[in-house]
């Protein structure tokens, strides 16, 4: 597989909301509508501006699945989650098509609240956000890490760093919502009672390991996880990246948690099974004993890999989330022998390590999908 090559044929033939049949392979990609609730109909307390209530591509959008052709009804699927601040899914096309080859199984591409296709157009778009780029420049002066791609985020999380949680809240919901459509029989593609495992990158594993860990009505039991750059615990995270916020919004982000959420939330939160399981995901310390007992529970049910210069979710942080004894077991640290990041670790285009970038990857998700199948 030449994986440069598969990355442009995948997103030249992708158009969102267009079900297509994928050439030179045995796999169709169908698209499905979702209804996301805003939190407030939920009873939930933290919200962190009104205004992102009415946001309309958060709340009504499509998601694909990735689906073996002339599937009718499946009873297996893996549900794929993806990183922070992204707004498209070029980058998964390949992840997709790989699991969904090798597993047999439908692969869902589900939006985190404010990603993807639910975030309005002119977050991407460099004119459009031209004065909020002026504007952090004059703030924070000539900082390097900020970028057309980060700025949105960077401002929203900025201005209320509640954010980061609220949205991880909507998406559980939206996660349980889906879950509960599939595993009930409504949803078109599934037959009742399908067994859905996770694979999950990135911030898309932190919010996995906090949904799992919370278990809402009991949907997940039976799920296996497996996380790629993802897993670590939130004091750990480093998210200064021209790719994902600025370095004054990540310091604003960290401190928040570290040092104010916490006593805000005694007050603003619902103090659920949700709410502590994020909380515990925050620091080692904080129900260390509780959260390092669930994950060493999960035994076989969970696995991954972290790459030794992933320095967003670094392996140390792994550790930390898991407990050293599950991480030793569960997690493999690997290295690939060309220039890679958290955010593009199968880089395209680099003829040079062309060889290298496609062993790597097929490495990586053989490795998925044998876990996964």
């Amino acid at each position: 597989m030449n994986y440069s090559q598969r990355y442009h044929e995948l997103n030249a033939q992708f158009q969102l909301g267009t079900n297509t049949h994928l050439t030179e392979s045995d796999i169709d990609i169908r698209f499905y509508s979702f209804k996301s609730l805003p939190l407030s109909a939920k009873d939930e307390k933290v919200i962190a501006n009104p205004a992102d209530e009415t946001i309309s591509e958060n709340l009504a959008f499509v998601y694909p699945i990735f689906v073996p052709q002339k599937t009718k009804k499946s009873t297996n699927a893996i549900l794929l989650m993806h990183g922070l601040n992204e707004r498209n899914w070029s980058k998964y096309l390949t992840w997709a098509e790989y699991l969904c080859e090798k597993t047999g199984k439908p692969v869902i591409l589900f939006p985190i609240a404010f990603h993807m296709n639910r975030s309005p157009i002119a977050w991407s778009n460099p004119r459009a956000l031209q004065p909020l780029m002026d504007f952090r420049r004059k703030l924070n002066g000539d900082d390097r890490t900020l970028s057309f791609a980060n700025v949105a985020l960077s401002e929203r999380i900025s201005e209320k760093p509640i954010r980061f949680y609220s949205s991880g809240r909507q998406s559980m919901f939206d996660l349980t919502q889906l879950f509960t459509e599939i595993k009930s029989g409504m949803h078109l593609l599934f037959a009742e009672n399908t067994q859905i495992d996770i694979f999950a990158y990135s911030i898309g594993a932190f919010l996995s390991q906090i949904t799992v860990m919370t278990n809402p009505e009991n949907l997940f039991t039976d799920s296996k996880l497996f996380m790629f750059c993802g897993g670590g615990i939130f004091s750990s995270m480093s998210g200064e990246s021209r790719s994902i916020m600025d370095k004054p919004a990540f310091s604003r982000l960290l401190n928040y948690y570290m040092t104010d959420f916490a006593t805000e939330a005694a007050e603003k939160s619902v103090h659920d099974k949700g709410f502590e399981s994020f909380l515990s995901m925050i620091s080692p310390e904080q129900n260390q004993t509780e959260r390092e007992g669930f994950f060493k529970r999960l035994g076989n049910k969970v696995s991954g890999i972290s790459l030794v210069k992933d320095y967003v979710i670094p392996y140390e942080g792994v550790v930390k989330a898991l407990g050293t004894e599950c991480a030793k077991k569960c997690i493999r640290l690997l290295d690939f022998n060309f220039p890679y990041t958290h955010e593009n670790p199968f880089p395209i285009g680099d003829k040079q390590n062309t060889k290298d970038v496609d062993a790597s990857f097929k490495s990586i998700f053989s490795n998925a999908s044998h876990f996964l199948a």
